[in-house]
């Protein structure tokens, strides 16, 4: 018996590891994969279809997990011909043919510049039974030009560049990603205003080094430019972007984000280390002086603006000295959050074949002083935002405890997470819709607002949410996206059609 009933739509799942960058792919993957007939399977799911592996290779413990769930659905796919498992992403990227080898039920792998052909390598394999490997050296066209099926009624991702032109050493999503190909601010802008038409609120603008947008049309003011020009988009009410890199990082942005109402005073910035030996070893062309400079001028020109950060603990030839200079430069940047990592050895990256290796206990006990330093300070922070009032855009699962406490959770403008009390207006208020209320309880990594809403604010996101709809924009971005399923094309006259 097979998956899909003979004449009923076959069904998907896309099951994403890694970060923003994979994400929004996965909204592409998703958005191809309807635009050619497919029909999302419910969570519940456990033999759809097709099942699409978005993968990551920046931890060593990827490849553990990819093969490890390919192994458990082994036996589904047994059980269910004409099942079809895909797996695309960087670590698709970096094993190529090896992933079929090491797991030979995979029916197609694609790379991260082809994205858009999982379709027809899907149509593909299942007309020749055999597994189709696709695997291109550049990008074949500009992901932001694929169909997507957005996740969220409220926030969208807008790529403004894709691929690196930096050399870090524990890195390897150059090589998997490639050389920045920048697009042109007028695409940018208007898959921006498409998404706010269709009730968005909230865009991220992504890239792996915001900062450097504008290098390949000669113009390394265009992102500040672009941050301002978002602020001329009626009903765009929040604005954020990720990640910029601090060798980069100009005070026209500053000013933009200063300037700009609608751009959101939260700053990630990664810092990766506060050691200057470390960062030379990483190859990061800033210093600890550097950065905690740009945190001064952005603090000067925003005083209540968040910053949050990333840490790699025990790069190789790490010394007590340099961990400890880490800590120091946390203590002084005040971060509001930090994603703290445990290095790990990367094949493929100059660091993985670097002296000094550092033994995983050493790492380990680095990394829990570093996690105590830094949620000590990010809850002192969160502690003077105590009996602030906040505007929260209430979001879907930020608050896992929420249906047990009678809460409900979102983002405050600075990114922080709020979990709130609903009051009198329980059941009322909707993912997307804006509530202001006042913070009466904080902790490391949360605030908490137990009174009554000040204020709530129904809108066309909340609208979409409660109807159940999500926005789709279309591949070419001409005209309005569309919210809720497609419509049901028309039959096919004379030609080609399949019987």
């Amino acid at each position: 018996m097979t998956t899909a009933a003979a004449g009923s739509p076959r069904t998907y799942q896309v099951r994403t590891y890694g970060c923003q960058m994979n994400v929004h792919d996965s909204e592409r993957i998703s958005g191809l994969l309807e635009d050619a007939g497919y029909v999302r399977a419910a969570e519940a799911d456990e033999q759809p279809d097709v099942v699409v592996f978005n993968t990551c290779a920046v931890r060593e413990n990827a490849d553990n997990r990819l093969y490890g769930n390919l192994g458990h659905l082994r036996p589904v796919k047994a059980k269910h011909p004409g099942m079809q498992i895909a797996v695309g992403g960087c670590l698709a990227q970096k094993d190529r043919g090896d992933i079929v080898r090491k797991a030979p039920w995979v029916d197609v792998v694609f790379g991260t510049h082809n994205i858009g052909s999982l379709p027809a390598l899907l149509d593909r394999a299942r007309h020749n039974a055999a597994a189709e490997v696709e695997i291109l050296e550049s990008l074949e066209v500009f992901p932001s030009t694929l169909p997507t099926r957005r996740e969220s009624t409220y926030a969208g991702w807008v790529s403004i560049s894709v691929g690196c032109n930096n050399t870090c050493t524990f890195c390897i999503v150059p090589s998997l990603r490639g050389k920045e190909k920048d697009r042109r601010p007028g695409d940018i802008l208007s898959e921006v205003r498409a998404l706010v038409d269709s009730g968005v609120l909230e865009v991220t603008l992504l890239g792996q080094n915001v900062n450097s947008y504008g290098v390949e049309f000669g113009d390394r003011y265009a992102f500040g430019k672009l941050l301002r020009a978002c602020g001329d988009i009626d009903g765009l009410e929040r604005v954020r972007f990720t990640s910029p890199h601090p060798k980069d990082f100009t005070d026209d942005v500053i000013a933009a984000m200063a300037e700009t109402p609608n751009v959101c005073h939260s700053l990630h910035m990664p810092l990766q280390s506060g050691s200057d030996d470390v960062l030379r070893a990483m190859r990061r062309s800033y210093r600890s002086e550097r950065y905690l400079g740009i945190i001064e001028k952005v603090r000067a020109a925003m005083p209540d603006a968040a910053i949050t950060t990333d840490i790699i603990v025990g790069f190789p030839g790490e010394t007590e000295a340099d961990f400890a200079r880490t800590l120091d430069v946390v203590r002084e940047a005040r971060f509001s959050s930090a994603f703290t990592f445990q290095y790990s050895k990367r094949p493929g990256t100059p660091a993985a074949t670097m002296d000094g290796q550092l033994p995983k206990q050493v790492v380990q006990e680095r990394y829990e002083r570093l996690i105590a330093c830094v949620e000590e300070i990010t809850w002192a922070e969160n502690k003077k935002l105590v009996g602030e009032t906040v505007e929260v855009l209430v979001a879907v699962g930020e608050g896992r405890k929420d249906e047990r406490t009678g809460r409900m959770s979102g983002r405050a403008r600075d990114g922080r997470l709020v979990h709130f009390a609903t009051g009198d207006l329980a059941g009322r208020i909707r993912p997307g819709d804006i509530v202001h209320t006042t913070v009466t309880y904080a902790a490391p990594h949360h605030l908490n607002a137990d009174g009554a809403p000040l204020a709530h604010r129904r809108t066309r996101a909340g609208d979409a949410a409660e109807a159940g709809q999500v926005p789709r924009t279309p591949g070419v971005l001409l005209g309005l996206p569309t919210i809720g399923a497609p419509a049901v094309p028309p039959a096919p006259v004379g030609g080609c059609a399949a019987p």
